[in-house]
């Protein structure tokens, strides 16, 4: 069975353009992928860890050597890598914070990032065979021929980072200008409907 993970990072609950954007992509994949599983992992309802000493000393040590604090330390970042492998295709919905992505996103990316389940010891990503898509919601437009495209660091480190796990195939949908939406220079729906083609093209 073909399956789908949706890793979500917006606050904004219904006024969240990734979070619609999202949606939109679980429809056009589920209508390509009749009987695929989908599986989402919202981080506003996640208990993310932000890296501390107690859990890189857990990372550090040997797994046969855990203590059990050591464990719990890790068993969030066991869970989410767990989900990760077991998908055919991620999707990562993010809105951009100050040209980057939002903080509870960098949480997941340092819980799944991790030698010897995502990451080998000599380097090599071992999540491989897998696809993704970058559903994201920018308040500025970093599209080619934009004046300040060279700021648009959410695509390159999240292109990045994946690729370092091993996932090398990668889309982004990029809905820069969103802040029309708010600034009520245009729908929320008008906005992703321009969106769609793009959307659908990457859930096919």
């Amino acid at each position: 069975m073909t399956k789908l993970l949706v890793v979500e990072t917006s606050p904004r609950g219904d006024q969240s353009i990734s979070r619609i954007m999202a949606r939109r992509f679980v429809a056009a994949w589920q209508a390509a992928h009749p009987g695929g599983e989908v599986v989402n992992r919202d981080l506003m309802e996640t208990d993310l860890q932000f890296i501390g000493a107690p859990w890189l000393q857990a990372y550090f040590t040997p797994p046969e050597q855990h203590s059990p604090e050591m464990k719990a330390e890790l068993q969030m970042s066991d869970e989410l890598i767990a989900e990760l492998l077991v998908c055919d295709h991620l999707v990562i919905a993010t809105p951009v914070y100050n040209y980057n992505v939002p903080a509870a996103l960098k949480a997941w990316i340092d819980s799944i990032v991790r030698k010897g389940l995502t990451l080998g010891f000599d380097g090599k990503g071992l999540v491989t065979g897998k696809t993704a898509t970058v559903l994201m919601a920018s308040g500025g437009i970093y599209t080619e021929g934009s004046p300040i495209r060279d700021r648009d660091i959410a695509t390159q480190y999240l292109r990045l980072v994946l690729g370092v796990i091993g996932i090398t195939e990668v889309t982004v949908v990029a809905g820069g200008g969103a802040k029309a939406v708010d600034m009520r220079e245009t729908t929320m729906e008008g906005f992703i409907n321009a969106l769609q083609p793009a959307i659908d093209a990457a859930a096919a």
